[in-house]
């Protein structure tokens, strides 16, 4: 029995944390870490910050997509981000990565 649970906890937590590991991936494999980190201001902002800005925005998510699909400047300061097409980080990747920012 308690072999049940504890595999059952485990199993659990592994599918809460895949996501969010897989979202780091993503964010890896499409080249958002060159500019960006979790924690710091590298080029751009950090991931943490982006998420305290867009906290309680209904429109976040689809507003960040945008921004990373069409580039941009003067949010955060004058140089420029720019536009990231799907053939670098589709459509399905891009929206998990975005959901991963804002939930800081």
């Amino acid at each position: 029995m308690k072999t049940a649970i504890g595999l059952s906890l485990l199993l659990g937590c592994a599918t809460w944390s895949a996501p969010l590991l897989a979202s780091d991936a993503l964010a890896q494999k499409a080249g958002c870490m060159a500019c960006h980190a979790k924690e710091k201001k590298l080029v751009g902002p950090s991931f943490k910050d982006v998420a305290a800005k867009y906290a309680g925005d209904a429109g976040a998510a689809a507003q960040l997509s945008a921004k990373v699909r069409s580039g941009g400047k003067g949010v955060w300061g004058q140089i420029p981000m720019p536009p990231n097409d799907a053939e670098k980080i589709n459509d399905a990747d891009l929206k998990s990565v975005v959901d991963w920012i804002l939930k800081g």
